[in-house]
């Protein structure tokens, strides 16, 4: 049995009324040195059976205490949509509690903190605008539209994420965050636009880039190589760097 212990930890945040599913061969496209942790929120895939945590703030503090004891190897966060809140706010607080950083944080499709406009209510549509706007949106199967018991299982979930979105607000005056941080955007996602996702360079001492790729807010879900290979590179980038200034 291989010992050696991994050169990078990458946990995976899911996007709002999604889980690990998604992502589940992202582990095989990704180095084999790295240790790539596919998180679930409570409530979602292998954590179904467990109360929904529907503020960001308490599902932060929820999944930094889970994995908590994993950051005892160089560790990254990549979070898509609601994921990537979830990431930035689990690196607020490993920062402020003084707990390992992060190398790297990958956020993708979420619009930069500072540009969230209050007021959007998705979580509170009608059942049928709402299935419009996630088939817009895409990421969502088309079984769980077509079945009404999947949606009647899975609908009560989706406002749950969609509200947590929703009502989180950006703590005015917080500083760039002391870790090294890439964007990731599609091209024609009108929710979250490569123009709206710039904005991140505001929160990072480190900030790799904005990376954009063809395709919406899933713009990885056909064919997710060109996305991994980018994942790959930023985050090694961080490592090195993190490397070499800890051996000089």
């Amino acid at each position: 049995m291989d010992s050696t212990p991994p050169a990078l930890r990458l946990f995976v945040l899911h996007h709002a009324g999604g889980s690990h599913v998604l992502y589940r061969h992202w582990p095989a496209g990704l180095p084999d040195t790295w240790d790539v942790r596919l998180l679930d929120a409570p409530g979602h895939g292998f954590l179904l059976d467990q109360p929904q945590i529907a503020d960001a703030g308490l599902l932060a503090d929820f999944l930094l205490r889970h994995i908590e004891p994993e950051l005892n190897r160089p560790y990254a966060l990549f979070g898509h949509s609601m994921g990537a809140l979830l990431a930035y706010e689990i690196t607020r607080r490993a920062v402020g509690r003084g707990l390992p950083w992060p190398v790297w944080v990958g956020v993708s499709a979420r619009a930069a903190p500072q540009l969230v406009v209050p007021g959007r209510r998705y979580h509170a549509l009608p059942g049928g605008e709402l299935r419009d706007r996630l088939k817009d949106l895409g990421g969502t199967p088309d079984s769980v539209f077509d079945d009404p018991g999947l949606w009647d299982l899975f609908e009560p979930v989706i406002r749950g994420d969609l509200r947590l979105v929703e009502t989180w607000r950006h703590t005015a005056g917080a500083g760039p965050l002391p870790v090294a941080l890439s964007a990731y955007a599609g091209a024609e996602d009108r929710h979250a636009s490569p123009a709206r996702m710039a904005g991140w360079d505001e929160h990072s001492e480190h900030f790799l880039g904005l990376r954009s790729f063809d395709g919406g807010h899933f713009y990885f879900q056909d064919d997710p190589r060109p996305l991994l290979r980018r994942i790959e590179q930023d985050a090694t980038t961080a490592l090195d760097a993190v490397t070499v200034t800890r051996s000089s």
